[in-house]
């Protein structure tokens, strides 16, 4: 699979994980907390696989892409503090569900510039070829990604290349005890 349709699947199920939370009722908070700690774990994996391979590559193959790249880890690092904040929260907090809807305007518009302006460039610089190993490099890093949010972790190479599997190893140990404790 190629790079651009990875990253094409990886919002699909965020909007609709989106879709879904807002369809819930007004009193389904367990519903709520569930999806929430889905689109947590989603974004997270997807936020780490973006900045670890992704934005590399295309700062390296995308003439003039600096900005557009800082801008995106700029988005990703107000998006993993919001994530930060609701993995904690109550649902029935009064501001979980504002702080749910604020995180989707902020990814929907992250998402829309990435596959309106970011992706046709990635496309056009780096051919099917190189996207496919570059999809491939992706599917790798997904699977010993953190799946939850690090905001005060580092967001480039090589920083992250160190900070996450580490965050990997936290994260999976949290989740066993989660389980444990009978929340997931």
């Amino acid at each position: 699979m190629d790079a651009i349709t990875l990253l094409r699947e990886d919002h699909a199920t965020a909007r609709e994980l989106f879709r879904r939370f807002q369809a819930a009722g007004l009193d389904a908070h367990k519903t709520k907390r569930k999806i929430v700690d889905r689109i947590i774990e989603e974004l997270a994996v997807h936020a780490a696989i973006e900045e670890q391979v992704f934005y590399p590559a295309v700062r390296s193959a995308v003439k003039n892409s600096d900005n557009d790249v800082l801008e995106s880890l700029e988005e990703h690092h107000i998006v993993k503090w919001t994530l930060s904040e609701l993995e904690d929260m109550d649902p029935l907090d009064e501001r979980f569900d504002p702080k749910v809807g604020v995180l989707i305007e902020n990814v929907r518009h992250h998402m829309r510039e990435e596959e309106g302006e970011m992706f046709p460039r990635v496309r056009k610089a780096l051919g099917t070829n190189a996207l496919r190993e570059l999809g491939q490099r992706m599917l790798a890093a997904k699977e010993a990604a953190p799946t939850r949010p690090h905001p005060r972790s580092p967001d480039t190479p090589p920083g992250n290349l160190i900070a996450a599997p580490v965050a990997a190893v936290l994260d999976a140990g949290k989740e066993a005890v989660a389980k444990l404790r009978g929340r997931k």
